[in-house]
């Protein structure tokens, strides 16, 4: 670390320099508070002693130009004790951060300057950490700004979807064929307000397995699409002639089953254009 000694008599400076000749400091001299700017301007000064009485610029004013322009520098000064009143108010101020008296103990300066340099390095250290800290909230800012814009694009997407799906609700409820849906774990899922007029709806609520009633009667092809991955499709032989199609999801999702009256079947058939796959479009 630098260090820069200010005193404008050269003995002064002599004595204080060799102080630190068995130390790592790198110690520079002045004979003025101006040649002791010059000094500060060119290399990054850690520590200033200064003496108080010198022609031009004193001690204190010296140190308040280096606060000014090297805030983070540490500022002591030597004085007889004749200044001690004005030191003490730039002490008060601010300007000064240590006052040693002259004659000064070389051990107690010594012991003085490695605190203060201490002081120093936990100065730097912190202001490295503020300014960490001020990049991470900065990026962290950034990160939650992201992260509200994709909320907010998932969420559209999210109401789009559920406005697509509000809609092909209301669209099922109106065919006159049945259609019913369970997951892959057997939960009911879906069932629109036609199935009423195929099977008994008494029993069965949205979110609940459907347990034994895909053992028997025309919900077990529900579970028989379930097992075989395959479309199953069948007639039974009541008055009614209910056909059921059961077709198994993509990626073992679950299945859907259509319910149609024999008659409704007949007609959807007939109705069908030329050409297209009629056994095709029932089964999907």
């Amino acid at each position: 670390m630098n260090i820069l000694l200010v005193d404008d008599e050269i003995n002064v400076l002599k004595s204080l320099k060799r102080l630190f000749i068995d130390t790592d400091y790198k110690v520079f001299t002045a004979e003025s508070g101006d040649e002791g700017l010059e000094i500060c301007a060119r290399e990054e000064i850690a520590l200033v002693v200064t003496d108080y009485r010198m022609p031009s610029m004193n001690g204190v004013q010296f140190l308040a130009k280096v606060k000014e322009e090297y805030p983070s520098t540490i500022r002591i000064i030597l004085s007889g004790y004749a200044d001690v009143a004005a030191i003490v108010e730039s002490i008060n101020d601010g300007q000064v951060y240590k006052f040693l008296s002259k004659p000064w103990n070389d051990q107690d300066l010594l012991t003085t300057i490695q605190r203060s340099l201490e002081h120093y390095n936990l100065q730097n250290e912190n202001n490295a950490l503020v300014e960490k800290l001020k990049v991470a909230n900065a990026e962290l800012r950034k990160f939650t700004h992201n992260l509200e814009r994709q909320v907010d694009d998932r969420t559209r997407d999210l109401g789009q979807k559920n406005r697509a799906l509000g809609v092909a609700r209301r669209l099922l409820n109106l065919l006159p064929a049945g259609v019913i849906g369970i997951d892959d774990q057997g939960t009911l899922v879906y069932m629109n307000d036609a199935m009423k007029d195929y099977i008994d709806i008494s029993q069965l609520i949205l979110g609940q397995s459907l347990g034994g009633h895909l053992e028997s009667g025309p919900l077990k092809l529900l579970q028989e699409a379930m097992d075989t991955q395959q479309t199953t499709c069948a007639t039974d032989d009541s008055d009614a002639g209910i056909r059921t199609i059961c077709k198994p999801l993509p990626n073992q999702a679950g299945v859907v089953g259509l319910f149609s009256f024999v008659e409704l079947s007949r007609h959807m058939k007939e109705t069908t254009p030329a050409g297209a796959d009629t056994e095709t479009s029932h089964a999907s």
